[in-house]
């Protein structure tokens, strides 16, 4: 599962100690998808592993493609650790933006077509075999507006869920 990019706080992200705020919600989209969840720890029992395509936080609300290509190095490696993945989840378009730099760089071509999120996340995409997901961030304040962003993420998440043994 590929969110945006790491908090400013790095005591909000997922893997630090105490209640982060980015593994907050996604405990929250989670269970919203019918998966009980109540730590980070339980998430990645359910074969979730959650991770940013930016390294660094935001300065700003808009991301150069320069800086989402250059970080798609350093994402492309970290997924390499991952040699047995199921699914891809690309949580936002910048998610969604770095993952077709890895895979025009590997494969000359995009995994996931242009297009608004809500109009193409239903459709079925492909890469190396497995199956990837366009869908929305689970993190940040925005989730906890965006009620119908949420039940997407949900839904994304339950079928992804489905796909993992």
């Amino acid at each position: 599962m590929i969110a945006e990019a790491p908090p400013e706080n790095p005591l909000d992200y997922f893997y630090a100690s105490g209640e982060p705020f980015y593994l907050k919600t996604t405990l929250q989209a989670f269970n919203d998808a019918g998966i009980p969840v109540n730590s980070i720890q339980e998430i990645l029992d359910h074969g979730f592993y959650l991770t940013t395509a930016l390294k660094c936080a935001k300065t700003r609300y808009v991301i150069s493609a320069d800086t989402v290509k250059n970080c798609s190095l350093v994402l492309e490696k970290e997924l390499s650790l991952f040699p047995n993945v199921e699914v891809y989840m690309l949580m936002g378009d910048v998610a969604i933006k770095a993952f077709n730099y890895i895979s025009r760089r590997l494969t000359g071509k995009n995994t996931i077509r242009s297009g608004s999120t809500y109009k193409i996340r239903k459709e079925q995409f492909f890469y190396n075999g497995k199956r990837v997901f366009p869908s929305y961030v689970q993190t940040g304040q925005n989730y906890l507006i965006e009620k119908s962003k949420r039940m997407m993420i949900a839904e994304d998440l339950a079928e992804a869920a489905k796909l993992i043994k």
